[in-house]
Protein backbone atom coordinates (compact mmCIF):
# COMPACT_ATOMS: atom_id res chain seq x y z
CA UNK A 1 0.00 0.00 0.00
CA UNK A 2 2.74 2.02 1.00
CA UNK A 3 4.53 1.72 -2.20
CA UNK A 4 1.54 2.53 -4.48
CA UNK A 5 1.21 5.61 -2.70
CA UNK A 6 4.46 6.96 -2.50
CA UNK A 7 5.06 6.03 -6.34
CA UNK A 8 2.97 8.95 -8.04
CA UNK A 9 5.76 11.19 -5.80
CA UNK A 10 8.21 9.54 -6.51
CA UNK A 11 7.88 9.99 -10.35
CA UNK A 12 6.80 13.55 -10.03
CA UNK A 13 10.24 13.79 -8.37
CA UNK A 14 12.00 12.14 -10.50
CA UNK A 15 10.61 14.09 -13.50
CA UNK A 16 11.43 17.40 -11.63
CA UNK A 17 15.18 16.28 -11.26
CA UNK A 18 15.28 15.13 -14.88
CA UNK A 19 14.08 18.61 -16.18
CA UNK A 20 16.30 20.40 -13.50
CA UNK A 21 19.55 17.96 -14.66
CA UNK A 22 18.60 18.65 -18.86
CA UNK A 23 17.81 22.52 -18.28
CA UNK A 24 21.28 22.94 -16.62
CA UNK A 25 23.11 21.02 -19.34
CA UNK A 26 21.40 23.11 -22.09
CA UNK A 27 22.20 26.25 -20.24
CA UNK A 28 26.07 25.41 -19.65
CA UNK A 29 26.16 24.86 -23.80
CA UNK A 30 24.54 27.82 -24.46
CA UNK A 31 27.02 29.80 -22.29
CA UNK A 32 30.13 29.45 -24.36
CA UNK A 33 28.04 28.65 -28.31
CA UNK A 34 28.08 30.54 -30.93
CA UNK A 35 24.98 33.26 -31.22
CA UNK A 36 22.74 31.35 -32.94
CA UNK A 37 23.38 28.25 -31.59
CA UNK A 38 23.03 29.57 -27.72
CA UNK A 39 19.23 30.98 -29.39
CA UNK A 40 18.35 27.52 -30.26
CA UNK A 41 19.35 26.09 -26.62
CA UNK A 42 17.59 28.66 -24.90
CA UNK A 43 14.54 28.40 -26.60
CA UNK A 44 14.81 24.58 -25.89
CA UNK A 45 15.11 25.54 -21.87
CA UNK A 46 12.21 27.62 -22.31
CA UNK A 47 10.25 24.44 -24.06
CA UNK A 48 11.73 22.25 -21.41
CA UNK A 49 10.53 24.21 -18.15
CA UNK A 50 7.01 25.80 -19.61
CA UNK A 51 5.02 23.36 -17.63
CA UNK A 52 6.56 25.44 -14.37
CA UNK A 53 5.57 28.57 -16.13
CA UNK A 54 2.02 27.25 -16.55
CA UNK A 55 1.77 26.42 -13.07
CA UNK A 56 2.96 29.60 -11.47
CA UNK A 57 0.65 31.64 -13.84
CA UNK A 58 -2.37 29.11 -12.07
CA UNK A 59 -1.78 30.50 -8.70
CA UNK A 60 -3.09 33.69 -9.48
CA UNK A 61 -6.09 32.49 -11.52
CA UNK A 62 -9.69 33.49 -10.09
CA UNK A 63 -7.97 37.24 -10.17
CA UNK A 64 -10.32 38.67 -13.18
CA UNK A 65 -7.80 37.66 -15.44
CA UNK A 66 -7.81 35.27 -18.37
CA UNK A 67 -5.89 31.83 -17.94
CA UNK A 68 -4.56 32.38 -21.56
CA UNK A 69 -2.81 36.09 -20.99
CA UNK A 70 -1.38 35.06 -17.59
CA UNK A 71 0.31 31.87 -18.85
CA UNK A 72 1.66 34.54 -21.84
CA UNK A 73 3.33 37.12 -19.25
CA UNK A 74 4.55 34.25 -17.22
CA UNK A 75 5.96 32.62 -20.39
CA UNK A 76 7.70 36.07 -21.48
CA UNK A 77 9.13 35.85 -18.07
CA UNK A 78 10.77 32.30 -18.09
CA UNK A 79 11.68 33.61 -21.78
CA UNK A 80 13.51 36.72 -19.99
CA UNK A 81 15.01 34.26 -17.00
CA UNK A 82 16.73 31.86 -19.41
CA UNK A 83 18.67 34.91 -21.13
CA UNK A 84 19.53 36.36 -17.88
CA UNK A 85 20.72 33.00 -16.06
CA UNK A 86 24.37 32.40 -15.63
CA UNK A 87 25.04 28.79 -15.08
CA UNK A 88 27.26 28.29 -11.77
CA UNK A 89 25.99 30.93 -10.36
CA UNK A 90 23.16 30.76 -7.27
CA UNK A 91 21.97 27.22 -6.57
CA UNK A 92 20.19 26.53 -9.91
CA UNK A 93 17.83 28.12 -13.32
CA UNK A 94 14.65 27.39 -10.88
CA UNK A 95 15.31 28.97 -7.96
CA UNK A 96 16.26 32.02 -9.89
CA UNK A 97 13.67 31.93 -12.46
CA UNK A 98 10.49 31.25 -10.34
CA UNK A 99 10.93 34.94 -8.51
CA UNK A 100 11.34 35.92 -12.11
CA UNK A 101 8.48 35.00 -13.42
CA UNK A 102 6.19 35.25 -9.86
CA UNK A 103 7.25 39.09 -10.06
CA UNK A 104 6.42 39.56 -13.77
CA UNK A 105 3.33 38.00 -12.95
CA UNK A 106 2.33 40.46 -9.86
CA UNK A 107 3.80 43.77 -11.90
CA UNK A 108 0.89 42.50 -14.35
CA UNK A 109 -1.75 42.85 -12.02
CA UNK A 110 -0.14 45.84 -10.24
CA UNK A 111 0.57 48.23 -12.84
CA UNK A 112 -1.92 47.13 -15.91
CA UNK A 113 -4.98 46.05 -15.36
CA UNK A 114 -6.90 48.96 -12.88
CA UNK A 115 -9.59 50.89 -14.62
CA UNK A 116 -8.35 53.66 -12.32
CA UNK A 117 -4.79 53.40 -11.06
CA UNK A 118 -4.49 53.96 -7.24
CA UNK A 119 -1.16 54.72 -5.91
CA UNK A 120 1.51 52.21 -6.34
CA UNK A 121 1.07 51.22 -2.35
CA UNK A 122 -2.67 50.64 -2.37
CA UNK A 123 -1.90 48.20 -5.56
CA UNK A 124 0.77 46.00 -3.25
CA UNK A 125 -1.64 46.43 0.08
CA UNK A 126 -4.64 45.18 -2.39
CA UNK A 127 -2.65 41.86 -3.22
CA UNK A 128 -1.96 41.20 0.29
CA UNK A 129 -5.30 41.96 1.46
CA UNK A 130 -6.44 38.77 -0.29
CA UNK A 131 -4.04 36.56 0.85
CA UNK A 132 -4.75 37.79 4.31
CA UNK A 133 -8.54 37.33 4.47
CA UNK A 134 -8.36 33.86 3.02
CA UNK A 135 -6.35 32.92 5.97
CA UNK A 136 -8.09 34.94 8.60
CA UNK A 137 -11.25 32.74 7.10
CA UNK A 138 -9.94 29.67 7.65
CA UNK A 139 -8.38 30.59 11.51
CA UNK A 140 -11.56 32.30 12.82
CA UNK A 141 -14.41 30.57 10.24
CA UNK A 142 -15.80 33.64 9.01
CA UNK A 143 -14.82 36.34 6.84
CA UNK A 144 -12.66 38.38 9.06
CA UNK A 145 -12.94 42.41 10.17
CA UNK A 146 -11.18 45.63 8.92
CA UNK A 147 -9.35 45.59 12.28
CA UNK A 148 -8.45 42.16 11.94
CA UNK A 149 -6.67 42.26 8.37
CA UNK A 150 -5.18 45.69 9.76
CA UNK A 151 -3.87 43.98 12.36
CA UNK A 152 -2.65 40.91 10.51
CA UNK A 153 -0.94 43.32 7.68
CA UNK A 154 0.59 45.80 10.60
CA UNK A 155 -0.75 48.33 8.44
CA UNK A 156 -3.57 50.93 9.97
CA UNK A 157 -7.19 50.45 9.33
CA UNK A 158 -7.54 53.86 6.97
CA UNK A 159 -5.36 51.86 4.82
CA UNK A 160 -7.61 48.83 4.23
CA UNK A 161 -10.39 50.92 3.80
CA UNK A 162 -8.78 52.95 1.15
CA UNK A 163 -7.44 49.29 -0.33
CA UNK A 164 -10.68 47.79 -0.39
CA UNK A 165 -11.80 51.27 -2.04
CA UNK A 166 -9.27 50.89 -4.61
CA UNK A 167 -10.18 47.56 -5.34
CA UNK A 168 -13.43 48.17 -7.03
CA UNK A 169 -11.63 50.42 -9.60
CA UNK A 170 -9.66 47.51 -11.09
CA UNK A 171 -11.98 46.72 -13.70
CA UNK A 172 -14.32 48.93 -15.05
CA UNK A 173 -17.93 47.50 -15.71
CA UNK A 174 -18.45 47.72 -19.86
CA UNK A 175 -21.32 49.71 -20.78
CA UNK A 176 -21.97 46.85 -23.46
CA UNK A 177 -22.30 44.46 -20.22
CA UNK A 178 -25.84 42.76 -20.07
CA UNK A 179 -27.19 44.50 -16.17
CA UNK A 180 -28.78 40.87 -15.26
CA UNK A 181 -25.34 38.77 -17.06
CA UNK A 182 -27.77 36.96 -19.35
CA UNK A 183 -26.38 37.04 -22.93
CA UNK A 184 -29.16 38.83 -24.28
CA UNK A 185 -29.96 41.42 -21.53
CA UNK A 186 -30.53 44.90 -21.11
CA UNK A 187 -26.81 46.23 -21.64
CA UNK A 188 -25.79 48.93 -19.00
CA UNK A 189 -25.34 51.77 -21.79
CA UNK A 190 -28.61 51.55 -22.45
CA UNK A 191 -29.98 52.71 -18.87
CA UNK A 192 -27.59 55.50 -19.04
CA UNK A 193 -28.84 59.33 -20.33
CA UNK A 194 -27.72 60.87 -23.83
CA UNK A 195 -26.38 64.03 -24.78
CA UNK A 196 -29.68 66.21 -25.11
CA UNK A 197 -29.68 67.83 -28.39
CA UNK A 198 -32.01 70.69 -27.67
CA UNK A 199 -29.44 72.00 -24.44
CA UNK A 200 -27.39 74.33 -26.34
CA UNK A 201 -30.84 75.67 -27.33
CA UNK A 202 -32.02 76.63 -23.73
CA UNK A 203 -30.38 79.84 -23.24
CA UNK A 204 -31.98 81.21 -26.45
CA UNK A 205 -35.58 79.58 -25.62
CA UNK A 206 -34.77 81.55 -22.02
CA UNK A 207 -33.61 84.80 -23.58
CA UNK A 208 -36.46 85.30 -26.44
CA UNK A 209 -39.53 83.58 -24.59
CA UNK A 210 -40.07 87.15 -22.92
CA UNK A 211 -39.62 88.88 -26.46
CA UNK A 212 -42.15 86.46 -27.95
CA UNK A 213 -44.54 87.37 -25.27
CA UNK A 214 -43.89 91.13 -25.95
CA UNK A 215 -45.29 90.84 -29.60
CA UNK A 216 -48.73 91.24 -31.23
CA UNK A 217 -50.80 88.72 -31.30
CA UNK A 218 -50.94 88.27 -35.02
CA UNK A 219 -47.23 88.35 -34.94
CA UNK A 220 -47.05 85.58 -32.46
CA UNK A 221 -50.19 83.51 -34.39
CA UNK A 222 -47.60 83.71 -37.83
CA UNK A 223 -44.27 82.51 -35.79
CA UNK A 224 -46.49 79.64 -34.29
CA UNK A 225 -48.24 78.50 -37.15
CA UNK A 226 -44.45 78.82 -39.19
CA UNK A 227 -41.93 77.75 -37.25
CA UNK A 228 -43.88 75.01 -34.41
CA UNK A 229 -46.77 73.73 -36.98
CA UNK A 230 -44.45 73.84 -40.26
CA UNK A 231 -47.21 75.75 -42.02
CA UNK A 232 -46.47 77.41 -45.34
CA UNK A 233 -46.87 80.86 -46.19
CA UNK A 234 -50.01 80.30 -47.99
CA UNK A 235 -51.53 78.32 -45.54
CA UNK A 236 -51.11 81.36 -42.77
CA UNK A 237 -52.36 83.59 -45.22
CA UNK A 238 -55.51 81.69 -45.49
CA UNK A 239 -56.11 81.91 -41.89
CA UNK A 240 -55.08 84.95 -40.87
CA UNK A 241 -57.01 86.94 -43.97
CA UNK A 242 -53.87 88.45 -45.91
CA UNK A 243 -51.95 88.26 -48.78
CA UNK A 244 -48.97 85.42 -48.85
CA UNK A 245 -46.60 88.65 -49.78
CA UNK A 246 -47.68 90.38 -46.71
CA UNK A 247 -47.02 87.20 -44.43
CA UNK A 248 -43.27 86.93 -46.04
CA UNK A 249 -43.01 90.98 -45.11
CA UNK A 250 -44.03 90.24 -41.77
CA UNK A 251 -42.47 86.91 -40.92
CA UNK A 252 -39.43 88.89 -41.85
CA UNK A 253 -40.17 91.84 -39.70
CA UNK A 254 -40.76 90.25 -37.12
CA UNK A 255 -37.71 88.10 -36.74
CA UNK A 256 -35.85 91.10 -37.29
CA UNK A 257 -37.16 92.92 -34.20
CA UNK A 258 -36.47 89.92 -32.16
CA UNK A 259 -32.77 89.64 -33.70
CA UNK A 260 -32.38 93.28 -33.12
CA UNK A 261 -33.58 93.01 -29.29
CA UNK A 262 -31.58 89.50 -28.15
CA UNK A 263 -28.70 91.68 -29.77
CA UNK A 264 -28.96 94.73 -27.82
CA UNK A 265 -31.77 94.31 -24.98
CA UNK A 266 -32.28 98.39 -24.85
CA UNK A 267 -33.22 98.18 -28.39
CA UNK A 268 -37.15 99.53 -29.03
CA UNK A 269 -39.79 97.92 -30.57
CA UNK A 270 -40.64 98.20 -33.48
Amino acid sequence: MTASVDAPAARTEGVGSAREQATEDLLLRASTAAPQERARLLDEVVVLNLPVARALAARFRDRGEQQDDLVQVASLALVKAAQGYQPGKGRGFLPYAVPTITGELRRHFRDRQWGVRPPRRLQELRLSLGAAAAELTQKIGRAPTVPQLAEHLGVDQEEVIEALAAAQDYHLASLDAPMDGEADGTPLGATLGGDDGAIDRVVDHVSVAPLLASLPERDRRILSLRFFRGWTQSQIAADIGVTQMQVSRLLARTLERLRSQLEDPEAEAA
